[in-house]
């Protein structure tokens, strides 16, 4: 298996069994992101004690790699501290812009699959609404 069939594998895998598409009681922090040119529209939620994220989901509605960038990130971020998933996020956005480096594709886990998005200008704001939603989010109540 070539390493692009893996990859849409990971998407797909992600999509179709997301392990953090649900909607939870009382979340410390949410928010929604929207993407107008597409309508891809979901919902971020977090837990966050002591500045850590104990646990996050998100809800709504997309093509599936904006719900597969969704659930990857919940994956990446639950047990970091905010500041790391702030980091995690940077890098995320590095890595659509094609300016990341081999080191920090790493630290992205499974989300790296989504590297060759920056080929495809129209699914960018597809991938990356999670995880710009997250930034704000997390810029917001700092």
């Amino acid at each position: 298996m070539d390493l692009k069939e893996m990859y849409r594998e990971i998407v797909n895998e992600h999509n179709l069994h997301p392990t953090h598409k649900y909607d939870f009681e009382n979340p410390t922090m949410f928010k929604r992101g929207v993407n107008p040119s597409c309508g891809d529209d979901l919902t971020i939620n977090l837990k966050v004690e002591e500045g850590v994220i104990t646990d996050g989901s998100y809800v709504g509605n997309g093509c599936a790699i904006s719900q597969a960038s969704g659930d990857m990130m919940m994956d990446l971020i639950i047990g970091k501290t905010v500041d790391e998933a702030k980091h995690l996020a940077e890098i995320f956005n590095r890595m659509i812009k094609g300016e990341v480096t081999e080191e920090e594709l790493e630290e992205l886990e499974d989300a790296q699959a989504l590297i060759d998005i920056s080929h495809m200008p129209a699914r960018v704001k597809c991938a990356l609404l999670s995880w710009r939603t997250l930034s704000e989010m997390l810029d917001e109540n700092n």
